[in-house]
């Protein structure tokens, strides 16, 4: 039990982490392109920065999956890729459906990885609305500062 838990909280660290380097990167790009999201016109630019951290956190979430996954695979819990990524999936969005499981001596790690999801969903929402809220603030802002 120890050492699933080990494994489990360290492919936790791991993934958040990753994702915090990603964010580290997003913001970076967004502050370079700061001028052009401030003038006008606002409303797609703002569809754009949506559809950008968007797909930034889906890779994000694919990532910790295939993080999850291989180190299924490399404890030998699955015979192949395509099942590995399957329950990784399913456990992190915390679905469950449960046709597939892992064997008994290793079920708290589908626990922790669906701990880890529901970190990972609360981090990108909050991502998400934050960079959506900086971006309007600072359009806002353009927006008094021109008249």
């Amino acid at each position: 039990m120890l050492i699933q838990f080990l494994i489990g909280l360290a492919l936790i660290l791991f993934t958040i982490m990753l994702s915090g380097g990603g964010l580290w990167f997003l913001e970076i790009g967004l502050a370079r392109r700061r001028a052009w999201l401030l003038k006008p016109p606002h409303r797609p630019k703002l569809i754009l920065t949506l559809c950008v951290l968007a797909v930034w956190i889906m890779l994000q979430f694919t990532i910790a999956v295939w993080v999850w996954a291989l180190t299924f695979l490399g404890l030998g819990l699955f015979d192949g890729i395509e099942p590995a990524v399957y329950f990784s999936l399913v456990a992190f969005t915390t679905l469950g459906f449960g046709d597939i499981l892992l064997p008994d001596e290793w079920r708290l790690l589908s626990g922790l990885a669906a701990a880890n999801g529901l970190m990972h969903f609360g981090l990108m929402t909050a991502v998400l609305i934050e960079g959506i809220r900086q971006v309007r603030l600072g359009q806002i802002a353009a927006q008094d500062a021109e008249g």
